[in-house]
């Protein structure tokens, strides 16, 4: 079973991370990726009002935190503080496309590598 991976918890470090990371925004989340920090990889979520009560805001951060644990646990590469937000669908979207949407947003960041693509045929020019 994948450890969970380490957290971001204080303001501030959300704060860097959205003033200084990239995004990549999904149907079913926002992820802010800050590249190059010393240390392991750690992850933070969050939700706002706009989503919902309390519990659907903590529903949304407990989907968010077990995508990241499934897709993250054991093999995070090191160097990044990512940001994790909620969005409207997260709580109803499939978890499958959860997974999918997370995973597609950490390729466009950079944190995980990305999806090889089927060689090409060598183009073979016709005779004329």
């Amino acid at each position: 079973m994948p450890a969970r991976p380490p957290r971001l918890k204080l303001r501030r470090e959300f704060k860097l991370v959205a003033a200084r990371g990239q995004r990549a925004a999904r149907p079913g989340l926002v992820l802010q990726v800050l590249k190059g920090t010393d240390g392991p990889l750690r992850v933070g979520f969050t939700a706002t009002k706009k989503i919902g009560n309390a519990v659907i805001r903590n529903r949304t951060k407990r989907r968010l935190r077990e995508a990241a644990r499934l897709l993250l646990g054991q093999d995070a590469p090191p160097g990044f503080d990512l940001v994790v937000i909620g969005r409207e669908a997260t709580a109803k979207r499939d978890f499958a496309t959860l997974l999918g949407d997370l995973r597609g947003a950490l390729r466009q960041g950079g944190v995980l590598p990305a999806k090889e693509q089927p060689p090409t045929p060598p183009l073979v020019d016709a005779p004329a």
